[in-house]
């Protein structure tokens, strides 16, 4: 949908056709939200800085996927095992290499990266549901490997390695009120990045790609080389994340929820927020773990109603509730909530006449 914008509101410059924000009242809007998260754990709870701390870091991991699934049109279902070979690389880079945790975050990305790319070999000769089986195939080998080999560095049958506590420039993130802040740094850092992309060369081709992969191709553009791009930058992503999540968590492994569910939901999370659009990832990873959390109070409420039924309501309400929003949102906003937030927007600058 293109911009609308209200009478009088035009470009003269490229500089101003480029722009992303535009008015002065968005200058201030913006610098306003930036001072409300920045100081949020001086007024706010325990459970909203921990709750905004790990939507920051899971906001990220959907970034990659909607560059992968949103921008180029390839389904991945093994993001959150992406995110375990980022929290192993960031894990072992600072207890055996001894980096500090800025290049552990980078090694991180970079490492499932690389792996991503080996995942991604496939796409060049299947698609659709096809290359989601392809994909589905990260999500069993990889934590099956975290298992099996190297049991003295990647914890073996436990399941779990212990990770140290982010230390940058002498000062100790032992916290969730100063994590928060690392969380947050990385995440603008992303968003940078990917509004970047969206908007560069680079970005034009993988929509091109999913839109039309063969008139694509045609016009010139490599269809290998850069779908591995896509997956190269989503697996990136997915490892920061994972590295961001796994320092958080003290520890990384397959009992911390790297499985085949979470991949579902972060997908999830992008469908329900908006696939192909950066404002996506926000509204869909922000509006699932909150309606997770309600689901899970919503669950020991009935429990308590009806203790004959507890076991039940405690262990399968939530993904029930998660599966119902998800087919609601199928049915009722399949463009999901950025779109219609750009309906809204423009209906606010059509008044009085938006209909």
């Amino acid at each position: 949908m293109a911009a609308l914008r209200p009478a009088g509101d035009f470009d003269r410059s490229y500089e101003q056709d480029m722009a992303v924000i535009r008015r002065p009242w968005q200058w201030a809007a913006l610098a306003t939200g930036l001072l409300v998260v920045l100081t949020t754990p001086l007024w706010g709870n325990a459970y909203l800085v921990s709750t905004a701390n790990r939507i920051f870091y899971t906001i990220i991991a959907v970034q990659g996927l909607n560059i992968l699934t949103g921008y180029t049109g390839q389904i991945s279902l093994g993001q959150a095992a992406f995110m375990l070979v980022g929290g192993y690389a960031s894990a072992l880079a600072t207890i055996h290499l001894g980096l500090p945790f800025p290049l552990a975050i980078l090694v991180a990305g970079l490492s499932a990266g690389v792996v991503g790319l080996i995942f991604g070999l496939p796409s060049l000769r299947v698609k659709g549901f096809y290359l989601a089986m392809a994909t589905l195939a990260a999500q069993f080998i990889i934590p099956w490997l975290s298992r099996h080999i190297f049991p003295a560095y990647l914890g073996g049958s436990a399941g779990r390695i212990a990770v140290p506590v982010p230390v940058i420039l002498g000062v100790t993130f032992s916290e969730v009120n100063q994590y928060f802040y690392l969380s947050l740094a990385v995440l603008i850092a992303t968003t940078v990045l990917v509004l970047n992309i969206s908007r560069s060369r680079l970005g034009r081709a993988l929509v091109s790609i999913r839109d039309n992969d063969l008139a694509a191709e045609l016009l010139g553009v490599n269809l290998f080389q850069y779908k591995l791009r896509a997956f190269f930058i989503a697996s990136f992503l997915a490892g920061v994340a994972g590295a961001l999540r796994a320092h958080s968590q003290r520890g990384i492994g397959t009992e911390f929820g790297y499985g085949l569910q979470e991949s579902i939901i972060l997908l999830g999370m992008l469908v329900i927020g908006g696939l192909g659009n950066n404002l996506g990832p926000f509204l869909g990873v922000t509006t699932v773990i909150l309606l997770e959390d309600l689901a899970g109070l919503t669950g020991q409420t009935m429990a308590s109603l009806f203790p004959a039924q507890a076991p039940r309501f405690l262990t399968s309400f939530r993904p029930i509730f998660f599966g119902l929003v998800l087919m609601l949102f199928l049915i009722f906003e399949p463009r999901g909530l950025a779109h219609r937030w750009q309906l809204l927007k423009a209906a606010w600058r059509l008044r009085p006449f938006a209909r």
